[in-house]
């Protein structure tokens, strides 16, 4: 279910304070890389995903894959950090979304 603006614009308040939890650097992505994603996206929800690599659109192809691979949603990509989210389907911090 696509979130709505104000819930992203909560979601980007929350996420502002958040580290980085996973990197992909020039190696890209792999497959351990995407099973560690969807792992720390199943505990933690909302979280930063830094991206090193070439210019803007490898970065957004990256972001874009996983994506795709762990079911998470783009809420917010700021240079070469995107802030995705994945919503639990019990026990959920964000159950008001």
């Amino acid at each position: 279910m696509p979130l709505t603006e104000q819930q992203k614009k909560r979601l980007r308040g929350l996420g502002h304070k958040l580290k980085p939890v996973v990197t992909i650097g020039a190696g890209g992505i792999s497959d351990t890389l995407l099973e560690e994603f969807t792992r720390s996206l199943e505990h933690h929800e909302l979280m930063k995903l830094k991206v090193n690599l070439g210019d803007r659109s490898e970065r957004d192809d990256a972001i874009q894959a996983v994506c795709e691979h762990s079911g998470a949603q783009l809420i917010q990509r700021v240079g070469n950090i995107g802030l995705l989210f994945r919503k639990k389907n019990k026990d959920s911090k964000f159950s008001a979304l």
